[in-house]
């Protein structure tokens, strides 16, 4: 099974301000019929990193059987620490930096690898705010969520 999961992350006092993700899943059926899922939630307190993560997690934790997924995001702190390989390098090195630092949001790091696990997943860029339509979408349910009153806590390492 083939899915497309679009996703934005916002934070409208970055660093620790309110902030919200939105994620978009598209899935084509065998029938050529496309299927459209809508994810957000607001948080209190954030960064615009953990809800570009966030975005991503609920994508893939959405999905209740093993897929081809496609991430789409206009995060470079999401795709290119998968493309580039970040991770793996903070895995091998316990989760420090190549400047020896430890490595920020580590609980949502961690929760998104064991999301993807089950998936075979690629990640692709896409320029934010620049007319895509499912990224201005997930921008949109990104900011709509953050703006809203029923906001939860995060924690914000």
């Amino acid at each position: 099974m083939k899915v497309t999961i679009y996703t934005d992350g916002s934070a409208r006092s970055n660093p620790e301000g309110p902030g919200g993700y939105g994620t978009v899943i598209h899935y084509v059926d065998p029938h050529g019929k496309l299927h459209v899922r809508e994810y957000s939630a607001g948080y209190k307190k954030t960064t615009n990193n953990r809800m570009e993560l966030m975005a991503v997690i609920v994508g893939l934790e959405a999905l209740n059987r093993p897929c081809t997924v496609e991430v789409v995001s206009d995060s470079k702190y999401v795709t290119d620490a998968f493309n580039s390989h970040w991770v793996d390098s903070w895995i091998k090195n316990n989760w420090r930096t190549s400047q020896k630092k430890p490595v920020l949001n580590i609980d949502l790091w961690q929760r998104l690898l064991k999301a993807k696990e089950m998936h075979d997943v690629t990640f692709t860029w896409v320029k934010g705010h620049a007319g895509h339509p499912e990224n201005e979408r997930c921008d949109e349910l990104a900011t709509t969520a953050a703006d809203g009153d029923e906001l939860l806590d995060d924690i914000v390492d």
